[in-house]
This record gives structure tokens, sequence and C-alpha cells, in this order.
């Protein structure tokens, strides 16, 4: 086997949503998903992308004649009505709590269409490889082919709510033509035996966070307003040393009382809330940050946000959780610290770091062309 050899690769993301998804879409597997297969296609591969028919890309789609999900007419109905069933439940005026399940399954329906089409061709002998950065419902139908089919795990193996289900699940599946791919080899610690074909960190386009040496006085929180991303410690922290903090990202409908509680009443002209912010709009935010604070209480898998602060030449300082030590050179591009009072010293610290190491360091490790080629050389070693 040669490094020159070109092969055909079926790549699948999601339905849901188009690929890639809306400039306000925090949905990673989707943008990743895209960039690998542009990525790959650039380098010769022959690329097929199993997306929504209403999905923007130069790529070869097919989608089976599907449009992204809120764009089915039929199913968004469907949807609908489920979800005013869900409103009066919730308001304790219907009683078939079941109901509520039927909107996942809905959409678990839609997803396995596509999946289902991507088999269907696998079986031709269409492909060489199967890249699928989609739920794990897919690999269900892998022994119906021989093609070796690649998984990438996006989520933590505890996920979610610490259960271990996706643990479960991954630890169940038998097929020998699945192979898994990890985002960070903190993401393999709860199950380490499951068939892993390597480690391929996730990257980002580099030319689009913009490195900037001078900072101004504030510091940044961005990502999912959850409690699990920890912005309620961010918070206190400024709170209590007196900085300016500006936190950008959404606020689901089930975040919606964390935010009020935990968050909201602490909004000043120091502590900002700008909302969800497009990715244009946050590179200006990441280059002025004098840092960027991930005090996550979870492992996170890889957290995008991290690399992209960094290109930009700004420091983070971070909880030693998840892949955090592996995204973050301790003392080079940031503190990887283990509590809220290390937090706070590695913020008065933070004049340390180099803005050029910062970026440097992402150049190195973290964009779509080191992606891409941590997957063609996986790909390759597993084609006979």
């Amino acid at each position: 086997m040669t490094k020159n050899r070109k092969l055909n690769i079926a790549i699948m993301g999601t339905n849901i949503a188009p690929t890639p998804p809306g400039p306000k879409t925090i949905y990673a597997p989707l943008w990743i998903a895209h960039d690998l297969a542009i990525g790959l296609k650039k380098r010769g591969h022959s690329v097929t992308l199993f997306a929504a028919s209403d999905s923007k890309t130069p790529l070869k789609i097919v989608s089976a004649g599907l449009p992204c999900f809120k764009n089915n007419k039929e199913w968004q109905r469907a949807q609908e009505r489920l979800s005013a069933y869900e409103k009066r439940i919730m308001q304790g005026e219907h009683q078939y709590t079941w109901a509520i399940k039927w909107k996942e399954v809905l959409r678990e329906n839609y997803e396995l269409l596509l999946a289902s089409k991507l088999y269907q061709m696998a079986q031709q002998g269409k492909f060489d490889i199967i890249q699928f950065h989609s739920p794990l419902r897919v690999l269900h139908s892998a022994p119906l082919v021989k093609t070796p089919i690649f998984f990438t795990l996006h989520d933590p193996l505890r996920h979610p709510f610490d259960s271990g289900a996706v643990k479960a699940i991954c630890d169940s599946i038998p097929y020998k033509n699945v192979r898994f791919v990890s985002i960070s080899n903190a993401q393999r610690k709860l199950s380490p035996n499951l068939p892993y074909a390597g480690t391929c960190y996730n990257g980002i386009n580099i030319n689009k966070f913009k490195f900037k040496k001078e900072k101004e006085d504030y510091f940044l929180f961005a990502g999912r307003i959850i409690p699990q991303k920890g912005l309620h410690i961010a918070v206190e922290i400024a709170r209590e040393m007196g900085l300016k903090l500006k936190i950008a990202g959404p606020v689901g409908k089930e975040q919606k009382s964390y935010f009020k509680n935990k968050i909201e009443p602490h909004l000043s002209s120091k502590i900002e809330y700008l909302g969800t912010l497009t990715p244009s709009q946050m590179v200006p935010l990441y280059q002025k940050a004098k840092g960027f604070l991930m005090p996550i209480l979870w492992s996170e898998s890889f957290g995008l946000v991290m690399a992209e602060a960094m290109a930009c030449g700004t420091p983070v300082i971070g909880f030693n959780k998840g892949s955090v030590a592996e995204v973050v050179k301790h003392c080079k591009t940031g503190f990887v610290v283990k509590t809220k009072r290390e937090m706070k010293q590695a913020i008065e610290r933070i004049g340390q770091i180099k803005p050029e190491d910062c970026r440097a360091w992402v150049e190195q490790n973290f964009t779509i062309d080191k992606m891409v080629t941590s997957y063609e050389k996986l790909y390759l070693k597993y084609v006979s």
C-alpha cells in the first residue's frame, strides 16, 4: 500500500441540518465532517458526502431526496404536533408522556433513511472507506457490508449525564469492520480496549482565525451555556477578582433556568452576555481577549474553542479534565489547573504567555490539514 493511493470515501454527518450548518449552529461533528471531506477531495480522493439535499457545498452529495429536517414539510408537521403534545404534558394537561420520546424517534428515523442509502451503495462496492460523524445508531447495519467503517467519537464515553451510556453502546458493538476514531487520547480512558483505529485531533481553518498580538483588558468564555461548561465558575472568578468577562454562546430551552439563576443576576457593565455569535463575529473577541477561560466540569472530548482562541494568539486557562491537557500546552500556551484557586493564580500570570507561542502550537497540531493527514493515514492502513 502506498501513501499515494486514491480512495473512494463515503462520509456522513447528519441530514437533520444542512452541511455545513448555519453560521450560528454549534454542531462540531458536522463542521468536522465537511472540513474533512473538502480536505480529502483536495488531495485527490473521490469523496461522496451523505447530507441533506439543501446543503451548500462543492462536494458530490447523496441525499436520498431529503432536505434538512426542518425543511421537510411532512416530517415537520408531525414534529410540530408532537411539540404541541409536549407543551401540554409539561403543563400537566396530557398524560401520554411517551409522546415526547417520539420527537427523537422521528429525528432518528430521518437520519437512518440516509444511512440506509449509504449502506445500499456500499453493498454495490462503491466505496473503499465509510466515515461516520453521526449518532451511534448508524453502526447497526455494519454487518451488511465488508467496507471498513470508521466512526469518530465526538461525545465523551460518559455521556450523557455521566451515565456511561455511550460507553455501554460502543462496548457492545461486535462488528469486525468497525473501527473507532478518538478525538483525544483522554477520551479513551473510560474504555481503552475498544477497537480504535487511532486518535485524530479536530482541526480548524487557521486562515479564518487571524493572529493578533495586542490584547485588551477582558477575559472570554465561549460555548454552549450549560452547567458542564462551568460558566458559573468563570462568572464567580470575574466577580471576585473584578475582571471584565465577555460571554458568547447559545442558551438552550433546557438551560434557561440555569442561565436565569446562575448567570443573569451577575451580568453588569463588567460581565457581559453577547448572545450567540457567528464565527466571523467571534474572531475579534478571540483576538482581543487577554485570556480564554475553560472551567469545564466534565470530560470534554476536544473543545474547538480552545484551538480557535490560541490560533488568535489568546492563551487558555482550563481545568484539567478531558482533553484540556492535550490541547493546551501548560505554561506555554496557557495553564492547565485543577481548582478555582489555581485558575485565579493562572489569571494573574497570564502575561507570561506569549501570543506567538499560542499561534504556533495550533499551526503545528490543530489545523484542518493536520486533521486530514491523520485520517488519511488511518484509512490507508485498512485498505487492502
